[in-house]
């Protein structure tokens, strides 16, 4: 449901993700993430966390990790709460836009799209 909400809100941007869904994985192959939306070009990353799928010890953790990956790979990050895009999808897009801003202002990171998921 938050996903379909994100692909609505996503016609708003200066420039859509490019993919939904895919796998990313370092220079080396290893793997980084499968993050709800990717803009390939710059290397952006949007993931909308439900409090719902993160509540739990074990849950938590793997998104602290999760995060941990894409940082120290050198991507740029936006996580968005699902009820953000009902009560704030202005906000959302402003923070998607200026995310996509900074990480074009940056050289793109070594990482590698490997699924192109729909």
């Amino acid at each position: 449901m938050a996903e379909a909400r994100a692909k609505i809100l996503s016609r708003s941007l200066m420039v859509r993700p490019s993919h939904w869904n895919p796998e990313i994985r370092d220079s080396h192959g290893g793997y980084i993430g499968r993050p709800d939306a990717w803009w390939d070009e710059v290397a952006l990353a949007w993931e909308i966390d439900s409090f719902d799928f993160h509540f739990y010890r074990d849950d938590y953790k793997r998104t602290v990790l999760r995060n941990t990956r894409y940082a120290t790979a050198g991507i740029t990050v936006v996580q968005t709460l699902p009820s953000q895009l009902l009560t704030d999808p202005a906000g959302v897009v402003a923070e998607l836009n200026a995310a996509h801003l900074a990480a074009s202002l940056r050289p793109r990171p070594p990482v590698n799209l490997v699924s192109r998921a729909a």
